[in-house]
């Protein structure tokens, strides 16, 4: 009599929240590293590539962040934005409120902003396009919860000459794709994001930057789950 062969399930992809997620730059790297994602932000998203909610981040986080095997968070960097203070413009500061809905949950976070936001960062670790061998620098800081230690790739010397902000890029320089920049099609190359649009394109973290985070990510939930 023949017997029934086993039926093998592959394991369930863990699940993380990306939070004040825009179009989904950190995103796509973190399913490229193996989760599975949902978007919450408070703003409509229709190009976000994965599952999304509309709604409150920080009030999302303090509900159900605890329903997720990790969370990702990057409250809007206005408020610290050199461009945003040159402009006169006002905005709410919510890094101290969103590290304390993450703390909440007992779950691994990371969250990420701006130079500007150093001072409030707790020891962060910055990441810079030159470190994957992107044609931007697009430095970006990463704090994480204690129980996450990122390790990250050296941090090669600037020596490309950047395009001033807003111009096209020449060729043999960096571009920066911040504000009202021209290059959209070149910007989706260097930054690897083909699906956005401008506005997507200058608040977006590279997924390059995501992938190396979220492969931690699996190791420390994996080395949990043992």
């Amino acid at each position: 009599m023949t017997q029934p062969t086993p039926i093998r399930r592959a394991p369930a992809r863990p699940r993380l929240l990306d939070a004040f997620c825009c179009q989904g730059g950190a995103a796509k790297g973190y399913a490229d590293a193996g989760f599975d994602l949902t978007g919450i932000d408070k703003a409509p998203q229709p190009r976000y590539p994965f599952t999304f909610i509309q709604g409150d981040a920080v009030e999302y986080i303090r509900a159900h962040g605890h329903e997720y095997d990790a969370i990702h968070a990057s409250p809007p960097c206005q408020h610290d934005s050199d461009c945003q203070r040159l402009q006169g413009n006002t905005h709410p500061d919510l890094i101290g409120p969103t590290r304390a809905a993450l703390e909440s949950t007992g779950r691994p976070w990371v969250m990420e902003n701006v130079r500007g936001a150093l001072a409030k960062l707790n020891a962060p670790v910055m990441l810079c396009g030159a470190m994957f061998g992107m044609a931007t620098y697009r430095h970006r800081y990463f704090e994480t919860s204690p129980d996450v230690f990122l390790g990250v790739p050296e941090h090669p010397e600037h020596v490309v000459q950047q395009a001033k902000m807003g111009r096209p890029v020449p060729p043999g320089h960096f571009g920066q794709f911040v504000g009202n920049f021209s290059g959209v099609d070149h910007a989706r190359r260097v930054m690897g994001v083909p699906w956005m649009n401008r506005d997507g394109i200058r608040e977006c973290i590279p997924p390059a930057y995501t992938l190396l985070i979220g492969a931690q990510l699996r190791t420390i939930r994996l080395a949990v789950a043992a």
